[in-house]
């Protein structure tokens, strides 16, 4: 499930589109399926710094934000729960996510660079082929 989201967004990764966009295609896929995104946490630009604006979450009305444009790179990163969409940070170490509910959750991520022929994958893509 979270592995198609991804796929759906990274297809929305082309000039000219919002980087809203992106974040509607995994809430609608996941949604549709019955399972709730991640709202706490979202992909982002990558630049001189890893991470840099614009901020890209995964959910939210397309049509949005800034416009995709050729030469940014950008985390396009879904996080999907099986129950309920909240999460808290283990008070132990301040990083550790879990579910709020304890359900489990998923996360996959790819840095996908906007190119006037479209989305193109940064990295190995044979660990996200279907």
């Amino acid at each position: 499930m979270t592995r198609e989201a991804l796929l759906r967004a990274v297809e929305q990764a082309r000039p000219g589109r919002r980087v809203s966009d992106i974040g509607f295609a995994v809430q609608s896929h996941v949604e549709a399926h019955g399972f709730s995104v991640v709202r706490e946490f979202v992909g982002h630009g990558i630049g001189a710094s890893l991470h840099e604006e614009p901020q890209i979450p995964n959910f939210g009305p397309p049509g949005r934000g800034c416009d995709s444009a050729p030469g940014m790179v950008l985390a396009i990163e879904p996080m999907v729960n099986a129950g309920g969409p909240e999460v808290v940070l283990s008070a132990e170490d301040g990083w550790t996510a879990r579910t709020r509910d304890g359900s489990l959750s998923a996360h996959f991520e790819l840095s996908v660079a906007v190119t006037d022929g479209g989305p193109k994958v940064l990295g190995d893509p044979v660990s996200v082929a279907a």
